[in-house]
């Protein structure tokens, strides 16, 4: 009997990402974070422009398991993460699978500074305890993930990188072009960075900065031009956050794509959550970098071509 040679080849990638997975599991639990499970499949996701789910039967796969553990913290659990399967329609490429795996967590009476020390101390940790080494080389450069990150906000990146003022991009409705073809691709060479406070429109469930409410208390996670992570200080107003998901549904509804029904009972609850923050980082991303994967199919066990 043959073997399947294609599939004996991730052994090592594999083996790394067990190793992987379960340091991120002992520093959450060291941290006092509470491991959990919620349901894969849910009557209804959080209506975001871009993220499309994919439907099973009169219900959803979970596109993230936000809106579960949000509830959950919003009765009364304090340090939550899990390490789960999501879904996304339409996504396939170098870096995207339809089905991959996300650790999320969240913590109470914090905010996304502390969740922006919080990822350094994360993947400095995994980096010692797997013998995988903090410098990570992508695209013939090496990241130090050692030394200071960059913190960069939105309004900066566009003027360094996109050519033009944040402010001009989203007028003439071409933020997200520039993000991704003009700015992403140069973010975090050298060393991770950190880029935040995105405009209140690309932030549908993040807090709005006190002293500047055009903004929101957003950042992503940049590693040798990969997004690794996405975080932010929740909302918790109901009817503010009611009044964003009916936008974000008539931005869908305008674009073609599937309307959702609302969240209603996580809407009922949100008035409880506390003061919090909460961050979503691909585990099969981070495992590429560690690993020097040149694409996902390296560190999953199947693609879906392999099905």
């Amino acid at each position: 009997m043959t073997l399947n040679w294609p599939l004996s080849r991730k052994r090592e990638s594999l083996a790394a990402r067990a190793h992987i997975i379960s340091e991120i599991r002992s520093f959450f639990s060291e941290g006092g974070y509470l491991e959990v499970e919620t349901p894969l499949r849910i009557p209804a996701p959080a209506p975001e422009s871009h993220i499309d789910a994919i439907p099973s039967l009169d219900w959803y796969l979970q596109t993230s398991p936000e809106i579960c553990m949000k509830r959950m913290l919003a009765a009364g659990y304090e340090r939550l993460f899990q390490i789960s399967h999501c879904w996304r329609e339409g996504e396939r490429g170098t870096l995207h699978v339809p089905e991959f795996t996300m650790l999320e967590w969240y913590r109470s009476d914090s905010d996304y500074l502390d969740l922006m020390n919080e990822c350094e101390s994360l993947l400095r940790s995994v980096a010692e305890a797997t013998g995988l080494g903090y410098k990570i080389g992508r695209k013939g450069v090496t990241v130090d993930l050692e030394g200071e990150w960059e913190r960069l906000t939105v309004r900066d990146a566009f003027v360094r990188y996109g050519g033009m003022s944040m402010e001009k991009a989203l007028e003439r409705d071409i933020f997200d072009e520039v993000m991704v073809e003009r700015i992403e691709p140069y973010l975090g060479f050298d060393r991770p960075t950190f880029i935040h406070d995105y405009p209140a429109e690309r932030s549908a469930l993040a807090r709005l900065k006190a002293d500047d409410p055009s903004v929101a208390e957003r950042f992503e996670l940049y590693i040798a031009g990969i997004e690794l992570a996405n975080a932010f200080s929740e909302l918790t107003d109901p009817k503010e956050q009611r009044r964003r998901f009916l936008d974000e549904r008539e931005y869908r509804q305008d674009s073609g794509k599937r309307v959702y029904p609302l969240p209603e009972s996580f809407l009922e609850e949100l008035a409880q959550l506390p003061p919090s923050a909460g961050i979503a980082l691909g585990v099969d991303r981070l495992v590429m970098l560690f690993t020097g994967a040149e694409t996902i199919d390296q560190v999953v066990a199947f693609t879906p071509e392999e099905l």
